[in-house]
């Protein structure tokens, strides 16, 4: 297995590759991010609106936490590529069996923060007295699972290293089978509230958190566990690699305070009493109708990230050229087709989420997913070149790209379309990747010129040695 994954890595055709690799990841991706969206009919339908502004009121805390993991898991798998691709295989279960442990510690660490101190977060969130007790309950179910759901999300990037990438996606749907299971039971058959769907989002997780660790207790991945060895360089490593989807999702966290907290009080102006908690419910359902089409995105640009990392790392540019041009294709494509879909089928996506018989809610969800799905004319270019850069180890670059998209850019276009009132708000996504794309455009500029001087110094080495070859 170890030969086929470095072999496949290193030879395979770009477009074969990308069609191995890529779309069992668009899958496994989408597949990740569908209980979510099952979550989220399940409580847009069965529990009402107050619960879904309750649930996205905590959710960014939830996600803050799994932001965590994230920056360890991406983190590692940079440098773990191109570990690979230099052949330094002990370096790379090093940095492996190590990341592991951090990611438990850090998620024990931060369940207990968001257990103990969930009510004054959930204030900070935007959430009054009358979402506060529901957010609340679902915020502390989430953190007793954290130790065991923090490690899902990077075991799926040490999966897809190894070469494992259908077995990835089959966790991955097994673990959305598992949710709409266990949401069925919680929800209609013991007709509990939102504590029965963050149990059940979270025993799913946990299930396939232990599956997708035998094949690396059974030794027969490319990645092995190791005695970890920790030292300040692979720790700053990690951090610097991880930092640009770390920060992406803080600063998307952070944003999405400020929305919940303007959502409040331009829904209040425009609806009266209880307009903030409407405005607040049709935010929630523009991220359950983005789950629809995001992933398809991230799936492909982090699927392809383990390939152009180990090219780099091999010093074979004209092959991370033809690797990174697949993956523009792809996600050009589902940009498309995404913005395509959620346009002329808003009516039925909103309804996914809004009971039909809250008429008010719908409408003004249909309305928003009409102005918002514009934002994937551009998303796929700002998604796939924040994948490129933190795969060719350019985190300062990545950073850039990811706090300007997630943080920056959102809150200079909040300010400027505040007097466009809650439509300001839902075309704030179509600016944003606007001019992510501008920034990615300048970035990827300055990306070519130094693989351009590396392609040149790379065909001096090898001129080098075969004429010192020749002489001899």
């Amino acid at each position: 297995m170890k030969r086929d994954t470095e072999k496949m890595y290193s030879t395979m055709r770009p477009w074969k590759l990308f069609f191995i690799v890529a779309l069992p990841g668009m899958i496994s991706m989408f597949a990740m991010s569908v209980y979510s969206i099952i979550e989220g009919a399940f409580i847009g339908q069965k529990l009402g609106e107050s619960a879904f502004a309750a649930v996205n009121i905590a959710m960014p805390l939830v996600m803050i936490n799994f932001s965590l993991a994230d920056l360890i898991g991406v983190g590692a798998s940079v440098p773990i590529s191109i570990a690979l691709g230099k052949k330094e295989h002990k370096t790379a279960n090093n940095v492996f069996s190590c990341s592991i442990l951090m990611i438990f510690i850090t998620a024990i660490f931060m369940g207990t923060v968001m257990f103990s101190a969930a009510e004054p977060l959930c204030r900070m969130m935007g959430a009054d007295d009358a979402l506060l007790d529901t957010s609340v309950r679902y915020l502390r179910t989430c953190a007793l699972c954290s130790p065991l759901t923090s490690i899902f999300f990077a075991m799926d990037n040490y999966l897809r290293i190894s070469g494992y990438v259908k077995t990835s996606m089959v966790i991955n749907v097994c673990s959305n089978l598992a949710t709409l299971g266990l949401l069925t039971f919680f929800l209609l058959v013991l007709e509990m509230d939102v504590v029965g769907s963050a149990l059940a989002t979270s025993i799913s997780m946990c299930l396939c958190s232990a599956a997708a660790m035998i094949p690396f207790l059974r030794r027969k991945t490319l990645l092995q566990f190791t005695k970890p060895h920790f030292s300040a360089a692979m720790f700053r490593e990690i951090t610097a690699c991880g930092s640009p989807v770390f920060l992406s999702n803080i600063s998307g966290r952070v944003t999405s305070i400020l929305m919940n907290i303007s959502l409040m009080t331009l829904g209040a102006e425009v609806w009266g009493d209880g307009g903030g908690t409407t405005a607040v419910a049709v935010y929630a359902v523009l991220m359950y109708a983005s789950d629809l089409c995001w992933p398809l995105l991230y799936g492909i640009s982090d699927s392809l990230s383990p390939a152009i990392g180990y090219n780099w790392g091999a010093e074979s540019y004209d092959r991370v050229k033809k690797i990174v041009k697949c993956a523009y294709i792809g996600t050009g494509t589902v940009g498309l087709v995404s913005t395509a879909i959620l346009f002329l089928f808003s009516g039925a996506v909103a309804a996914l989420f809004v009971n039909a018989g809250d008429a008010m809610l719908l409408e003004e969800s249909t309305h928003a997913i009409r102005l918002f799905c514009f934002a994937y004319l551009f998303r796929w270019f700002a998604v796939t070149t924040q994948g490129f850069l933190s795969a060719v180890e350019k985190p300062v670059f990545a950073t850039l790209m990811s706090v300007s998209t997630a943080l920056i850019f959102p809150v200079l276009i909040l300010g400027a379309l505040w007097n466009f009132g809650l439509d300001g708000i839902w075309l704030n996504f179509v600016g944003v990747n606007l001019f992510a794309s501008i920034l990615g455009v300048v970035l990827l500029i300055c990306v070519g010129r130094e693989i351009r001087r590396r392609s040149a110094d790379s065909e001096k080495k090898n001129k080098n040695r075969t004429d010192g070859c020749s002489c001899s």
